[in-house]
This record gives C-alpha cells, structure tokens and sequence, in this order.
C-alpha cells in the first residue's frame, strides 16, 4: 500500500501543476481586476441560493475560466444543454487567491485570478437553474504561508517555511487561527450566492522532502488523521446552521486504504461532517498493479467500480455503526476524469465508462474534472 500511494501522490503532482500549464491560455486583461473594477458585493444581484439537484451532474471551472466571458460562456452553454446541472468554480486556488474581492479577507498582493463579477454570474448561473459548488483550497496556500509565515509547516533544516515538489507552502493543519480563516471565506462565499462550499487539500504535504517537515502546530501527541478530523469537526460546527451545503475532496486511495497515508485522510473520519463526500478517483491516478491491472488508467470502468464500490461498504458499514438507516442516501459522490495523463487517452467512451461505473455502485451524483476545463461535449447525454 505504501508503494501505491507514492506512486498515486507522484501522479497527483502533475495534476496539480497542470493549471500552470493551461494558465497561459487565459486573457490577463480580464482576470486580473483590481479591486476598483471589482463589483460592489452589497449592490450587486439579489443573491439566490438553489436547492441541490438530485443527483448532481458537475464540471469544474477554474477562477481564471469563470474571469474570462467567452470561455464560461462556452461552458454555461455546455451544461444548459445536456444533463449537467451543477458546476466546481474555484473559491480559492492553489496559490490561496480569493477569486472575488473582499479586503477583509485578502489584500491586492495576489498572483492568482479573481472574477470582477463573481456575484452576477453566480446570479445568472442560478436563472439557468445551475446548482453553484465553490471549491476552496484549504491547507495548500502559499498567499497566507507568506503573510503568516508561523502558522505554515516549516523546514527541520532551515527554520523557514517548508515547501512541497512544487514549490507551494502549506498551512500547518493544526494552527486553529487559520480555521477561522477557512470558515470566513465559506461566510462570505454563501453570502454572494454559492449554494456548496467544496474544500480541497484538507490534507497534510503528500509530495516533496516530508522528512524536513516540522509540524509544530500538532496537539500533543495527536496524529495526522486526528488533527485532520478536529478541522472537519470545527467546519461542521461553525457551518452547520448557515444553510450552506458542504463537501470534502478526499485522495481516492481513501476508499480502499487501511490507513491515512500519512496525509491525515481517513474516508469515515470526513463522512460524518460533511453533506457530501468527493473521492477523487481518477483512473490515471492509482499505480500500476491496481486490481492487477498494468496501466489502471486504461480500465476507467474497473477502477472506478472497484474503488468506489470498496467507498461503499465502508460508508455502509459507519451508518450501521451510526445507527443510521441503510436505505439512508449515500453522501459519496466521485471526481471523474476527463484529461489525459501518462500516455493514455480520454474520450467520449472512458468519461461514459466512469459514468456507468457510478452507477452500477448504487451512486448517482458525480463531478468531472479538467484542470484546463476542456470538457469531451459527447460524453454528457443531451438535455
């Protein structure tokens, strides 16, 4: 296991860099607005919330994306017309920018995109009926390691802050004065009219020199995996009578892991805290001799049965323990690929194939993922 999940964090690192990738591609005229051309949140649109669709069927769209008019014009238009209902916008990405303005929150000294008019698209979303999930990068977040350099993981052998394989700083998971931080952005997300916070990368470093990792914001002698289930803890607590719905990525290894990997990810330490459940088990992303195959990124319709028919009965078997109903709704709901990686192709057939895969669990919600947000149209059947 151990082996597999190197390999499955190696993986997840190209993922993670291909943003950069497509970030070129974007007009910088349009995303980097300053916060004078940035829209008056309290004149903007009535905000609206919509009530979650049964299932959700979403895309993902970074915040450069959603700056950009034409291209999320082209998306909006991708889900009004086939049967996606609901779409991942970018809240706060991996360089911990704030896509809409808010200088109680986060100052101009940014280097990511931020959408001028967040609040009228999530309004014009919602008069489409698009269900609106904001995806909040969480314990991944050079921004804030910059501002407050004492509550990110430092470094054993320089004292500065640590820094994975691709060079971004990390929030120390145990620094509560962050959490906050993480609950006011939720605040002021569902105030401007998202209907889901979705947080991402509530997790320690999987990649980079993690034996120079210093840890010192740890409680006692509490583990990873605890100091991780205390922030889900604290989100619920401080979330759970604002109306906003809340979800939590999880690496896909979760579902069929005995362990948290050293990351701190445990699948039923999150179930209880959050109203859905996101493992993000991409084919590509699991190591050669899962379920025997040599290339699992080659068997879409095999890895996602498996992995997530594993999630399952893992869910199945905490409600009995809860005392909660079987016939209870499932709160799992997978990221799917549709992106090429590691020499294998992704089309109409292999999205299709994931698709199916889901629903031969017994699940039937689920979110596709493309870190440059160029979807495969054929493989969404048609409204």
């Amino acid at each position: 296991m151990k082996k597999l999940a190197a390999i499955f964090f190696f993986v997840c690192v190209l993922v993670v860099a291909l943003p950069h990738l497509f970030k070129s591609t974007y007009s910088v005229a349009s995303t980097n607005a300053s916060s004078t051309a940035a829209a008056d949140l309290s004149t903007g649109p009535i905000v609206t919330h919509v009530a979650t669709p049964s299932p959700v069927k979403a895309i993902y769209m970074t915040a450069c994306v959603a700056a950009t008019p034409s291209w999320r014009e082209q998306l909006e238009q991708l889900i009004n017309t086939t049967e996606l209902n609901a779409v991942v916008i970018d809240i706060k990405d991996y360089t911990g920018t704030i896509s809409f303005i808010d200088p109680t929150l986060q100052g101009d000294n940014v280097t990511g995109c931020r959408v001028k008019d967040l609040q009228a698209f999530v309004a014009e979303l919602h008069q489409n009926n698009i269900y609106v999930i904001g995806r909040v990068t969480v314990f991944q977040d050079p921004y804030y390691a910059a501002e407050h350099p004492e509550l990110a993981i430092k470094s054993h052998s320089t004292g500065g802050v640590w820094k994975d394989a691709s060079g971004l700083a990390f929030i120390d998971v145990g620094a509560k004065p962050y959490w906050d931080y993480i609950v006011n952005i939720a605040d002021a997300s569902y105030a401007l009219g998202f209907d889901e916070i979705n947080f991402d990368y509530v997790r320690y470093p999987s990649d980079g020199d993690l034996k120079d990792m210093n840890t010192t914001w740890t409680v006692g002698s509490s583990t990873k995996a605890e100091m991780v289930k205390d922030f889900f803890s604290y989100l619920h607590d401080q979330l759970k009578n604002t109306g906003v719905k809340t979800s939590a990525d999880l690496f896909g290894l979760t579902t069929v892991a005995d362990d948290d990997m050293g990351i701190g990810q445990v699948l039923v330490n999150a179930l209880p805290y959050f109203d859905y459940v996101d493992p993000m088990v991409y084919p590509s992303h699991f190591a050669a001799g899962f379920d025997g195959f040599k290339s699992p990124a080659s068997h879409p319709y095999e890895v996602i049965q498996d992995s997530m028919s594993s999630g399952v009965a893992r869910e199945q078997a905490l409600d009995v323990q809860m005392g909660i109903a079987t016939s209870t709704p499932s709160k799992l709901r997978p990221w799917l690929q549709d992106f090429n990686l590691l020499g294998v192709d992704y089309g109409v057939p292999e999205v299709q194939a994931q698709i199916k895969a889901t629903y031969d669990v017994g699940l039937s919600s689920w979110l596709v993922w493309d870190a440059g947000n160029k979807y495969t149209p054929g493989a969404f059947l048609p409204q």
